[in-house]
């Protein structure tokens, strides 16, 4: 019997009442390995007056004491981190030693919220007038939901999660329903850690889903990862129902490659950040722009011979570089994209279409594909392909470099390589990009600093993690207070009767 992924309700699993079912896949084999409720509007409303009626009560706890139940938590992970990698890398495809980074890059955030006390201390200034105080307080905004993608199963819902939780907030997550497994496991990972029943749930789901979430009055903000057309109707509706919303949409990350850089290392760098995980990252490097012919020449000839020496195959396979895409529908949309730059004049220099793997047939595999001669008016230029695509755009000057950058309507993350420091300087001051990397291929900020992408990559005024989560999953309340001593109230005169003038300090 297919196995059933239950959502996660009330501290509990809980088994679907609404009857509509999605396959989940295992994308080494193409067999369906489960299967996921997609809820219905009263489900989901359902969920949100369990966290509704949870979350006062969570609010009320110390938040000295809500950061050690993500302490524990902590541990339990790192406890149970290689079946949790397991149970990732056989739904997404992602390999082994890359679920285990997925895991761990959302624990560094657990790890940054577990400073929640600090983060939620508000201000604090007296004698502003006679006897007058202000003082500013940081409180949870109620129930949050979090709407997440498939290809970061346990780092991005971790990044919504947490800082949520610490903030005093109950959580709705709907997490991806091709990879649905590993959210609900984190979920019971946090109720062993001891969080309360019903302050993290986690709802499966599709369209009818998200926009329960997105209407309900009670849902206060709306944390999304995912494409852009996504990112910006779930901004837009959000905020027409009057809810905070943090939406991260699609990317088109360049990689400059200056002529003094070491190529070998750029090479490296390029196959890492380009082929890994597939190419599902939004943070992947999916153009990498040589300046000068000479550059370009010798970076095509260098990343030719690695691409021909990367390894695909099942994700839990011990000498594999990358696995096989999410779903059969993620290969044919790459596929009828390597087509197009064939059509639109791209040089190919390794096609990846039609690849198997022995024994895998009806796995979804895509070999590594590689573009030379590549415009920015081709779609594989403008477009985000998220498959293991890369494309070379070459550039005549630095110039026209930093304006490929600047200039596309994705603003998510860029590198440059250069041994030059005023070259980087220059290029960090003037790019047009959220998130920049300096002979760093994938510049993804530590926890403590903010994640957040430019243009058609970011909706909302708030990023991900750092001090800009806590701002994010609070509302400050600021207090004005008068408290005039006993000697100072004899001493006052008469009152003078009602001011009809704004108070001020003067």
């Amino acid at each position: 019997m297919t196995r059933i992924v239950p959502h996660f309700v009330g501290g509990s699993p809980v088994e679907p009442t609404g009857g509509r079912l999605a396959d989940v896949f295992d994308p080494s084999t193409g067999a369906v390995q489960a299967r996921v409720p997609l809820a219905t509007a009263d489900e989901v409303r359902a969920v949100i007056d369990v966290a509704e009626e949870a979350q006062p009560g969570w609010a009320a706890t110390n938040p000295q004491k809500r950061a050690r139940v993500l302490l524990r938590f902590v541990d339990l992970v790192h406890r149970d981190m290689d079946d949790l990698a397991r149970l990732l890398s056989r739904e997404h495809g992602k390999t082994f030693d890359d679920a285990k980074g997925d895991i761990q890059r959302g624990i560094e955030v657990i790890e940054f919220c577990i400073g929640a006390p600090h983060l939620l201390k508000g201000e604090f200034s007296t004698g502003v007038g006679s006897d007058i105080d202000v003082y500013s307080l940081r409180q949870p905004l109620g129930v949050v939901a979090a709407i997440t993608p498939f290809n970061f199963p346990a780092m991005i819902p971790l990044w919504k999660a947490g800082p949520a939780l610490a903030a005093g907030n109950a959580v709705v997550l709907k997490p991806s329903e091709r990879d649905p497994s590993v959210p609900v496991r984190l979920a019971e990972l946090f109720i062993e850690a001891g969080l309360p029943a019903g302050v993290l749930n986690v709802v499966h789901g599709d369209k009818e889903a998200v926009d329960t979430l997105l209407t309900d009055d009670r849902i206060r903000a709306v944390g999304f990862v995912g494409s852009t057309p996504i990112a910006e109707y779930i901004y837009s509706t959000a905020a027409a129902h009057g809810k905070r919303a943090q939406c991260f949409g699609g990317a088109k990350n360049h990689m400059i490659v200056m002529p003094d850089a070491d190529l070998d290392g750029v090479a490296d760098a390029l196959i890492g950040s380009g082929y890994g995980s597939a190419g599902e990252r939004c943070m992947a490097i999916s153009v990498a722009v040589p300046v000068g012919q000479e550059t370009a020449d010798a970076l095509a000839a260098k990343l030719s011979e690695r691409v021909a020496q990367l390894r695909v195959g099942p994700s839990l396979a011990d000498d594999v570089d990358y696995g096989p895409l999410v779903s059969r529908a993620a290969v044919e949309r790459v596929e009828g994209y390597i087509q197009q730059g064939v059509d639109e004049g791209a040089v190919l220099l390794a096609d990846g279409r039609g690849f198997t793997v022995p024994g895998h047939e009806e796995g979804f595999y895509l070999g590594p594909t590689l573009f030379d001669h590549v415009t920015t008016d081709m779609a594989i230029y403008r477009e985000e392909i998220f498959g293991p695509v890369l494309v070379i755009a070459r550039a005549a000057d630095y110039e026209e470099a930093l304006a490929m950058a600047s200039d596309h309507e994705y603003g998510n993350g860029v590198a440059i390589f250069t041994r030059d420091g005023d070259t980087a300087r220059d290029f960090i001051t003037r790019v047009q990009v959220g998130m920049v990397g300096v002979n760093v291929p994938i510049p993804v900020p530590i926890a403590y600093y903010t994640f957040g992408g430019w243009k058609k990559s970011g909706f909302g005024d708030l990023n991900q993690h750092g001090a800009d989560a806590f701002r994010f999953y609070t509302k400050t309340k600021t207090v004005t207070s008068r408290w005039p001593s006993g000697t100072l109230r004899q001493a006052q005169a008469p009152s003078e009767g009602a001011s009809f003038v704004i108070p001020t300090m003067h």
